[in-house]
């Protein structure tokens, strides 16, 4: 194991943080420089005057949905407000996530689906309330994201909100779109990054295609797009960030403006077609037995009927891939039983932002039933802090010493002055990993084979407790056996008094006791399978966990939790096996 090294310590980690942190304000300075010239460039143009073509937009729409805005209700990241009779943009927000959502204007998809002469009033009215008061112009609604968003939302439901609009709407839709093209056109030469400046560039480009009098930006922003997907969509189809949500996000942008290239007769950048073609079986690789996606850094509740959709686009109908190298995952399939790792380092810090300490980790169904899953991410407005549903212990793996395997800006401890601007700074920056892991090995037998095996070991705990985890996984669907072994290799003298704590995160539909010896732990699925947990040490312990990607939010759950001293058990083997005794999943 000696390739596993070469993990920073707290001062490099403190300086890796410090030259994050003056990169960061580099590009925000020349952000700002790029809008000035941005806004000079642009007014030097002439404003587009009328919207060409209208994108399809993919997510699903309810219209049912459309009744409720009418009323007054708007649900919104995960919580509704009643704003008895005023506009929402005076009604006193729920959370800012809330805001955000509002201000994105992506619901309006609910109003086009009513598909009414009163949905489009409504769309219209409630448009020109934000326009209007000029909320574009500040707060949430003017932050990129946000900006490109809405544009994205405008420009597909642009036929909604202009039928039958009069002529001073239609030219505060139309100055609305010029200005949100001025907003992002400043800020895709300095301080976006990651998702957030793919988001800008797809919108920009999308505004070039169907709107007037934009050829010049959109065969610029062509260009610069295609460098990017290049830059971020890696070989094997993931993301940098190592996010399956993003892998979704994007697929629902990028799939549409595919189609607008091919409307518009124009060539769409070959990296475009590139990234897609990849990343369809990359979205593959992530799905679970039921459909779900795996929670790996930071993927949240998983949207199906958008996932179903956008498979539908997989021209190629790609298989899943078992092997992604440049991602870091890994799927073991046999017979029908499915596993899927974390076998890869954190991202670069700018985008680890939401990356998460969960390296040999692991999730595990049977069927379609799930049984062993991360706890995935928090929802915006969730009390369980992002920190703890970022670190190791939510996860399906080892935790040492009761710390992560990697480190998070802003998570520093200390009551010096040195130590108290750490963590502001950190918490500036959005908390990306600094240190922690950074050398993974990795060993996959036969991808075919009958029984799929995979090995793997992380340096993450090295530098602080002298020690390196290594885990190897064995599965053999014809037995419905996962046998698996976590080894504690010293490489330098540990501290003393450490506890090891190999998790197992269950999901929440999964049942759990212990058997009449009390070593033994059944777990009875949803569909009427009967499953064993037993360990060779350690004292095996069902916990509480909490299960935070439902699609109705965070629920209770529970986790089997083993408890070793590394000093003395340096080899943990552990077996889940499927019994033949089955029972009534009604009976509860």
């Amino acid at each position: 194991m000696k390739g596993l090294s070469g993990t920073v310590g707290a001062d490099q980690q403190r300086w890796r943080l410090y030259g994050f942190g003056l990169s960061h304000a580099g590009r925000r300075l020349v952000g700002y420089a790029g809008r000035v010239w941005s806004a000079l460039a642009l007014l030097r143009r002439r404003s587009p005057e009328r919207v060409i073509i209208a994108p399809q937009d993919l997510r699903t729409a309810d219209p049912t949905e459309a009744s409720d805005i009418y009323a007054g209700y708007f649900s919104l990241a995960g919580q509704s407000i009643d704003c008895r009779g005023r506009s929402p943009f005076e009604a006193e927000a729920a959370s800012e996530s809330w805001k955000r959502a509002l201000a994105s204007f992506t619901w309006l998809r609910h109003l086009g689906a009513a598909d009414s002469a009163l949905a489009r009033a409504n769309a219209r009215a409630l448009v020109d309330d934000f326009l209007v008061a000029r909320l574009d112009r500040r707060g949430v609604a003017a932050s990129p994201d946000i900006v490109a968003r809405r544009m994205l939302a405008f420009l597909s439901q642009s036929p909604l909100v202009l039928e039958g609009a009069d002529h001073a709407f239609y030219r505060r839709f139309m100055r609305a779109l010029a200005r949100g093209v001025r907003q992002l056109g400043g800020r895709i030469h300095g301080d976006l990054e990651g998702e957030n400046l793919l988001l800008a560039l797809i919108a920009l480009a999308m505004a070039g295609l169907c709107l007037d009098n934009l050829g010049r930006l959109q065969r610029r922003v062509t260009r610069q797009l295609g460098e990017e997907l290049a830059r971020q969509i890696l070989p094997d189809g993931g993301h940098i960030s190592r996010n399956p949500q993003v892998v979704v996000t994007l697929l629902a942008e990028l799939l549409p403006l595919r189609q607008v290239y091919a409307a518009r007769g124009i060539s769409p950048p070959p990296q475009l077609l590139g990234a897609i073609d990849r990343m369809m079986p990359m979205l593959r690789m992530f799905r679970e037995g039921e459909g779900s996606l795996a929670l790996f850094n930071g993927m949240g509740p998983t949207q199906a009927d958008l996932i179903a959709t956008l498979l539908a686009y997989d021209d190629t109908r790609s298989r899943a891939i078992r092997h992604a190298p440049h991602s870091g995952y890994e799927r073991l399939a046999s017979a029908d039983l499915l596993l899927i790792a974390d076998v890869g380092p954190p991202p670069p810090p700018a985008y680890a932002r939401r990356a998460h300490a969960g390296c040999l980790s692991f999730e595990f169904s049977a069927g379609r039933s799930r049984m062993i899953v991360n706890c995935g991410a928090s929802r915006a407005g969730s009390t369980i802090p992002s920190l703890a549903a970022r670190s190791t212990a939510a996860h399906s793996t080892v935790t040492i010493g009761n710390i992560s395997s990697c480190q998070f800006a802003g998570a520093q401890t200390g009551a010096s002055p040195l130590a108290r601007f750490d963590r502001w700074l950190g918490r500036l920056l959005g908390a990306p990993i600094i240190g922690g892991v950074e050398n993974v090995e990795v060993k996959r037998g036969t991808p075919d084979a009958p029984v799929q095996t995979l090995g793997g070991a992380h340096d993450g705990y090295r530098k602080r407790l002298g020690l390196i985890h290594q885990r190897r996984l064995r599965l053999d669907g014809d037995r419905g056996l996962l046998d698996g072994e976590d080894a504690f290799i010293a490489v330098e003298d540990p501290p003393g008094g450490l506890s090891a704590v190999v998790r197992f995160h269950l999901h929440p539909l999964v049942r759990t006791g212990f058997a009449g010896d009390g070593q033994r732990v059944l777990l009875l699925l949803p569909d009427g399978q009967a499953w064993s947990f037993e360990s060779e040490y350690g004292q095996v312990a069902i916990e509480e966990s909490v299960f935070l990607s439902g699609p109705d939010g965070a629920r209770r759950a529970e986790q089997i939790a083993v408890r070793v001293d590394p000093s003395e058990v340096r080899l943990l083997r552990w077996r889940f096996s499927r019994l033949e005794t089955r029972f009534d999943p009604a009976v509860r």
